[in-house]
C-alpha cells in the first residue's frame, strides 16, 4: 500500500505550482505590480516554469529518471510547455490580461534549462545520493 502512495505524492509539488500559476495568471492585469525592468514578466516565466519542470523532474521515479533519462527531459519539457500554452489560453480571458507566445517561449526556456541542468548534473546526483546533498555539494563548491 505504501508502495501506491509514493507516486501520488511526488504528484504534489507539481498540482501545488500548478495551481499558483493558474492563481496568479487568472488575476486581473492590474493587480499584479512586477518591477519596472523590462523584460521582468518573461524572467517571472522563465523563473516559475523552470520551477515547475523541477517539481515535475522529482514526480518521475528514480526508476525512469535512471533508465530513461531523455524520455524524461523531453516529457517534462513538453508538459510544461502545454501547460503554459494552456495559461496563456486561460489568461486570455482575464480582465486586463493578455496571452503572449512570447510568454509561451519564456516558459519553455525555464522548463529547458531545469532539464537540461538536471540532465547533466544527473549522474552525479544519483553518485552523491539525493538531491539535497547535490545542491549542498554543488553551493560548498
Amino acid at each position: 500500500m505504501m508502495q501506491k502512495a509514493a507516486p501520488l505524492r511526488r504528484m504534489v509539488p507539481v498540482a501545488v505550482t500548478m495551481g499558483i500559476i493558474f492563481f496568479l495568471s487568472h488575476q486581473p492585469g492590474d493587480s499584479l505590480s512586477l518591477p519596472e525592468i523590462p523584460g521582468m514578466d518573461k524572467v517571472a516565466h522563465l523563473a516559475v516554469y523552470a520551477f515547475l519542470a523541477a517539481t515535475i523532474l522529482l514526480a518521475f521515479g528514480d526508476g525512469q529518471r535512471h533508465t530513461r533519462p531523455k524520455s524524461v527531459l523531453w516529457l517534462t519539457v513538453l508538459l510544461c510547455v502545454l501547460y503554459g500554452v494552456s495559461d496563456e489560453f486561460h489568461q486570455s480571458f482575464v480582465p486586463g490580461r493578455s496571452s503572449s507566445f512570447f510568454d509561451v517561449l519564456a516558459d519553455c526556456a525555464g522548463a529547458t534549462l531545469t532539464s537540461a541542468l538536471w540532465f547533466r548534473w544527473r549522474k552525479r546526483i544519483a553518485r552523491i545520493g539525493s538531491w539535497r546533498d547535490c545542491f549542498s555539494a554543488f553551493l560548498a563548491k
